[in-house]
């Protein structure tokens, strides 16, 4: 790995990378090799959500199986709102993909000389590859081991981005600044790709990790880029639910297995709700257990079912899912005895920064990738394992990528900023904590226009509360102030805590836009499909098979699909 970057000397690159999940990292490895490259991460290398994928990565590659089938799971999953060009993309693609990652050292569990593939729900054919039940460790792993030999990357970690930079006149994204050090810098770069997840964290109840809070898309929205079907956020049916643990998700793959969902009495409920049962789309098993639960009188923010491996032959739990066994023993359950608490949390954004299939959104010279991005392939519901496939298939698209070369820029020298903005964190801090609560109750599960409009209206409050505070200027730096202390390109920060404080304000921000990115879409879509449910207009209407878009104030609909 190259050392870290001389910023006295320059902090210009030809591309810029924020994130460095399976997206980025699979992203920064497919760029021209003769490109200076610099990749932005959040935290420490491995922290990031792709690490957390258990299940797998979905492709067609059996006898028995096509991309035509995998096509047709997909377009179903989507309920009517997928964009069958990016499936077909998608699926054309899966084993080319596959290839690579077993070129870079990925191994895949097998069956003989065989890859092994299993069964997912909404899946017609077994054809998840898996890697135990790590898989996301797997392929994460082996990329970070891949993007420290390259010596054109260069890591800049622990580094958060604030904001995208974009050139007045041409309006093209020319970098970002970003906190590094005790320092905000100012990165410039040819071209900026956004790779930072999903935004799970907007919920008190998620299998996501904490630095997943939407920065990409509050971010790119901030600077004028479509984004599109923000209201879709997939909620996975079975998250471990004991006192005080992590929501830690307990695979699909468990399902796919053969694992019952239970009650408390051992009643084996899913089948009330859909013929297929455990294995019917994600959307459908969380539904099936919230109302469950409401139907026996318990609150199902804090009730569980259970998820019964019983029928599964120990060897093979042991086989296939020894960090599940491992996670749930910590927190006192023995998979091999006992039945799992679980009970749904937010998973998965299907909504985001609308791209096309070169991965380009709306802005020119601003690229995203993975979750972070919209391509159209997820619909209203994403079908199981195919988000890692989407990191790698469009990635991949990057290779051809066309830039222009910005020169290199020696800085000015820095600027010191000497104020702690400890009593302004406090009421960054009580949003932070009431938010998530606010948008499980109101934008979870089930949503009704009543609860979708309380919330609006107290997101509505809360953002003109926090952008008061002096911290703004450094994530929205008002255009028109020459003397604005955050549009000099190099600043540090003399008290320890500043940026940390920073951090913590850009962080609330950024959930505070998802949120009313999210509420807003959820109040206008007037129907359910996917991962989006209101309880006050319960079927899927024809007329709304459209794409909700958004750019800065305006909101508009799609032609129908």
């Amino acid at each position: 790995m190259a050392n870290f970057p001389d910023f006295e000397r320059s902090r210009t690159f030809d591309i810029l990378v924020i994130g460095s999940g399976a997206a980025g990292l699979y992203a920064t490895l497919c760029l021209p090799p003769n490109l200076r490259i610099g990749l932005i991460s959040k935290a420490r290398l491995k922290t990031g959500a792709s690490r957390w994928a258990q299940g797998g990565i979905a492709a067609a590659i059996d006898p028995q199986d096509s991309p035509k089938l995998h096509l047709e799971d997909t377009l179903k999953a989507g309920a009517g709102l997928c964009d069958r060009q990016s499936v077909q993309f998608l699926v054309d693609h899966a084993a080319k993909a596959i290839d690579h990652l077993l070129t870079l050292g990925v191994t895949f569990d097998r069956k003989g000389e065989n890859l092994a593939l299993t069964l997912e729900a909404a899946h017609s054919r077994p054809r998840v590859l898996h890697a135990a039940d790590t898989t996301g460790k797997a392929i994460v792993d082996t990329l970070i081991a891949q993007v420290l030999q390259r010596p054109n990357i260069q890591v800049i970690s622990p580094a958060a981005a604030l904001a995208l930079k974009i050139h007045p006149q041409t309006g093209t994204c020319r970098g970002v600044t970003a906190l590094h050090y005790h320092q905000m810098i100012e990165l410039r770069a040819g071209a900026v790709i956004l790779a930072t997840g999903g935004g799970g964290q907007v919920f008190a109840q998620t299998t996501n990790p904490s630095i997943s809070t939407g920065d990409g898309v509050a971010m790119a929205w901030r600077a004028g880029a479509i984004v599109r079907d923000l209201e879709f956020f997939q909620f996975h049916p079975t998250a471990l639910t004991q006192p005080d643990a992590p929501r830690f998700l307990i695979s699909e793959a468990v399902r796919g297995e053969g694992a019952h969902l239970v009650d408390e009495t051992g009643y084996r409920f899913a089948f009330d709700y859909h013929p297929q049962g455990e294995l019917a789309p994600r959307d459908i098993v969380s539904r099936a257990i919230f109302s469950h639960l409401q139907r026996t009188n318990l609150n199902p923010a804090q009730a569980h079912v259970y998820l019964d491996l019983q029928p599964i032959e120990p060897e093979r739990i042991q086989y296939r899912f020894p960090n599940i066994i491992q996670m749930c023993s910590r927190w006192g359950v023995d998979v091999l005895t006992q039945p799992i608490p679980v009970a749904p949390a937010a998973h998965y954004w299907m909504g985001g920064i609308a791209t096309d299939l070169t991965s380009q959104t709306s802005i020119p010279g601003l690229y995203a990738v993975g979750e972070v991005a919209n391509t159209g392939v997820h619909g209203a519901n994403r079908l199981a394992s195919n988000s890692l496939l989407e990191c790698l298939v469009f990635a991949t698209q990057l290779a051809e990528i066309q830039l222009e070369r910005i020169p290199e820029e020696v800085p000015p020298s820095p600027i010191w900023v000497r104020e702690d903005w400890g009593p302004d964190m406090k009421t960054v801090n009580s949003i932070r904590q009431e938010l998530p609560v606010l948008m499980w109750q109101s934008a979870g599960i089930c949503r009704t226009q009543a609860t979708l409009d309380q919330a609006i209206t107290q997101v509505r409050i809360w953002r003109q509360e926090i952008k008061t505070s002096p911290l703004n200027q450094y994530v929205e730096p008002p255009s028109n102030s020459s003397s604005d202390p955050s549009l000099n390109p190099w600043i540090k920060f003399e008290c320890p805590e500043a940026e940390s404080q920073l951090q913590l304000y850009a962080e609330t921000l950024n959930l505070l836009d998802i949120a009313w990115l999210i509420l807003n879409s959820a109040a206008w879509r007037t129907e359910s499909r996917g991962g989006h449910y209101r309880s006050d207009y319960p079927e899927t209407q024809s007329d709304w098979q459209i794409h909700t878009l958004v750019q800065g104030d305006r909101w508009w609909k799609s032609s129908k699909l």
